[in-house]
């Protein structure tokens, strides 16, 4: 089911996988919300410098919305003086997959209750804390050392996908060879330059979001959405065929951007088979 967005108005501020990780490797899982604010009840510790981008009352709402019990929920509060320093979301200072989360130890507000409540919730909970004095929150915002990939590797162990700048820091490339030499569940470390990407304010971690399906669910899918050699194929033509490739303001008013605009996107909808989706 495609649920419909919350309403638009700050009491439900909220952007999506940036703040949700769902742990587990197989059946229901757990599902983790992270929150800055409330915007009903019982106030809570705020941010000063920046503004808390996600309320609880919009997590909560979405929990709902898509049936989940509060067993296999888990909500927390993100650090304010940790939004102070950059990190907007969630998954700016962690990033979780199957059984692991990798985080700083700044992340959450009470974080060891935080973590009791994974470890009652996530089977082989195992939580990789990064202290302030390994790498700082400062560090970790520079280089996206969080806002990165863990995937599962065929052994059981995980890989971290990461951007080129956590070789480039001194502090946070040494944390990491330190991490490689304790044995734990990360066995391994790819960094890429992402740089394009991160200059728009968007890591490794813009493509983090899970969705477990079983085969009768996959196959009940009738769009052309799973990534295979012949997709990418036709996105990277449908993207060289019709996006320009520099864009200067003066370009904002020229009617011709407008249509490009519209043909790129009505292509991609045709190439992904999701039929149309816009009401031009």
């Amino acid at each position: 089911a495609v649920h419909d967005p919350l309403p638009a108005t700050p009491q439900f501020g909220d952007e999506g996988a940036a703040n949700h990780t769902r742990f587990g490797d197989g059946g229901a899982g757990a599902e983790f919300f992270v929150w800055g604010r409330r915007a009903f009840g019982e106030a809570a510790p705020a941010p000063v410098r920046y503004a808390a981008r996600q309320t609880l009352d919009a997590q909560q709402a979405i929990a709902r919305n898509h049936g989940l019990g509060p067993a296999g929920v888990v909500f927390a509060q993100q650090d304010p003086a940790a939004i102070d320093e950059g990190v907007f979301h969630n998954d700016v200072i962690a990033v979780g997959n199957g059984h692991v989360l990798f985080c700083h130890a700044q992340a959450y507000v009470d974080q060891p209750a935080v973590l009791g409540r994974l470890r009652a919730s996530v089977e082989g909970f195992m939580p990789i804390v990064v202290d302030d004095a390994e790498v700082s929150v400062q560090d970790a915002v520079a280089t996206y050392l969080f806002n990165s990939q863990l995937l599962a590797r065929a052994d059981g162990r995980m890989l971290l996908v990461a951007p080129a700048e956590c070789r480039e820091n001194p502090r946070t490339a040494a944390y990491l060879d330190r991490l490689l030499d304790q044995e734990g569940p990360i066995a391994e470390v790819l960094t890429f330059d992402l740089r394009q990407s991160m200059r728009n304010g968007g890591g490794p971690a813009c493509l983090r979001l899970r969705v477990a399906l079983t085969d009768a669910e996959r196959a009940s899918i009738g769009a052309r959405v799973f990534a295979d050699a012949a997709l990418c194929d036709a996105l990277e033509q449908c993207v060289q065929r019709n996006y320009r490739d520099r864009l200067a303001p003066q370009d904002l008013a020229d009617p011709a951007l407008l249509d490009e605009s519209r043909r790129a996107l009505d292509e991609i909808s045709t190439i992904l088979a999701i039929g149309s989706v816009h009401d031009f």
